[in-house]
């Protein structure tokens, strides 16, 4: 079923490569009043115990994904998509429709000038793509990627190798820039980080200002 979205504001995606600090932009995006729709989130209420996904999901790949007391085995699931790409896509087409009804709903609810929907696998697979008005990408070096996400998975053992394989299953950072029209530099202190996204928030405010309500805003990139 395809679910139309119905809004009178713009509609910025906001992503990143991991480890790049999309999740930083959206929390102080949020101390300035964004409403901002985590499509993690929704995807992790729907797996969680009595989540609305875990009859498909055990209907596709069984009770193996399954602990004892019927809460899901996120490892078991992982090992089983992770080099499979007919099981990931199984996966997926369980998964995305129920996460993109959610997220259709709270962008609909959403009472800022414009919402921020933040979907981390956005140049993987496009979410929201045609709903979208402006798309923010949050970027970094791969080797202040690479250091970041070593210094974040530490205490989980992530080594250097798993680390690259991890950086290896996403889109290149060029196919995440190719899809901007606006990005942020996170490769230095957090205070220009903030700054940065300061300068955005003013952008997307005057367009929201200006905005005809219906008419999709020009997505011709505006790098400042």
């Amino acid at each position: 079923m395809a679910h139309h979205l119905s809004i009178d504001r713009p509609l910025v995606i906001l992503t990143g490569g991991i480890a790049c600090g999309k999740s930083a932009v959206a929390d102080h995006l949020k101390t300035l009043g964004v409403d901002i729709v985590d499509t993690d989130r929704i995807a992790h209420s729907l797996t969680a115990p009595n989540g609305a996904a875990l009859p498909a999901l055990r209907s596709a790949f069984g009770d193996a994904i399954f602990h004892p007391d019927n809460t899901l085995d996120r490892a078991a699931l992982r090992d089983i998509v992770f080099n499979d790409p007919d099981q990931k896509n199984q996966l997926e087409q369980i998964l995305h429709p129920m996460i993109r009804r959610q997220a259709i709903e709270a962008i609909s609810q959403a009472q800022s000038s414009y919402v921020v929907a933040d979907v981390p696998l956005f140049a993987e697979t496009g979410f929201l793509r045609e709903q979208a008005d402006r798309v923010l990408v949050v970027d970094c070096p791969s080797e202040i990627q690479k250091q970041r996400l070593l210094a974040r998975g530490a205490q989980q053992g992530v080594t250097t190798e798993i680390a690259e394989l991890i950086l290896q299953a996403q889109a290149p950072r060029e196919t995440r820039l190719a899809l901007a029209t606006e990005v942020i530099d996170n490769s230095g202190t957090p205070e220009a980080r903030d700054a940065r996204t300061d300068e955005i928030h003013q952008v997307y405010l005057a367009l929201a200002e200006n905005r005809t309500i219906g008419q999709k805003l020009d997505k011709n990139p505006t790098r400042m």
